[in-house]
């Protein structure tokens, strides 16, 4: 089990935790991009090995909606992208 640091809480299991998904980049500007961009930022999911920020809310705690940098290699809550090493 992970223990995921809440910003109020402390740090909590992840059974009182919901998953909301990766982070997503920005939404482009769907009349400034190609079709086949526009396709891919709808239709593709990223899957990256290593350091992923991911969005958990706090379901059976305080109810907060928290970012977190997670390892997907590991399971590991690292600090951000280049701590993982």
């Amino acid at each position: 089990m992970m223990n995921i640091p809440c910003p109020f809480c402390g740090p909590r299991n992840e059974a009182e935790f919901a998953f909301g998904g990766p982070v997503k980049p920005r939404r482009p500007d769907p009349n400034a991009t190609s079709d086949d961009e526009w396709a891919d930022y709808l239709t593709q999911v990223p899957n990256p090995l290593g350091p992923v920020e991911e969005r958990w809310w706090h379901v059976k705690g305080c109810g907060t909606w928290l970012s977190i940098w997670r390892d997907t290699r590991t399971h590991d809550i690292v600090e951000g992208p280049g701590n993982a090493d």
